[in-house]
């Protein structure tokens, strides 16, 4: 089983959904029982709070629930438990290495690394750009997926 989280500042947009996008894409390739997917946040800021209306609505125009989905933060444990810990952005990444103690096998990735263009993944609550976002998650996405099929 490939274990992945999804990982930004509050896990109400871009996190969750690269959580649900991922969800659709690896039922949608019969896959289900081969992956375990999750989001956190690397703050408290949102916690217990739902995944925030403009992107609810963005995954709800693809077909794609998120429904029950709260925000969560981040944790130690997490990186014993998860294979992949997927940040959207530098700035996520530099506090999921300090909240995880560093990155010593080397499991902490940006999104877009595996859409084969180097970049980091526009925050949606500063861009007010949900569909930006849904397309840069989507390929994202589907180049992980990709990844870890041919791997």
């Amino acid at each position: 089983m490939k274990k992945i989280l999804f990982v930004c500042l509050g896990n109400i947009c871009r996190s969750p959904m690269a959580e649900f996008v991922m969800k659709d894409l690896v039922r949608r390739a019969g896959l289900e029982d081969q992956f375990q997917i999750a989001s956190a946040a690397t703050s408290r800021e949102e916690e217990g709070n739902p995944v925030y209306p403009p992107a609810r609505r963005k995954l709800a125009e693809h077909g794609i629930s998120c429904a029950g989905k709260t925000a969560r933060p981040l944790c130690r444990a997490d990186y014993d438990q998860y294979d992949l810990l997927i940040g959207m952005d530098n700035a996520n990444l530099r506090s999921m290495e300090r909240i995880c103690g560093g990155d010593s096998q080397g499991k902490m990735h940006l999104l877009l690394e595996y859409a084969g263009r180097p970049g980091q993944v526009a925050d949606p609550w500063y861009t007010g750009d949900f569909e930006a976002t849904w397309r840069d998650v989507l390929e994202g996405c589907q180049g992980l997926l990709d990844s870890l099929q041919n791997s």
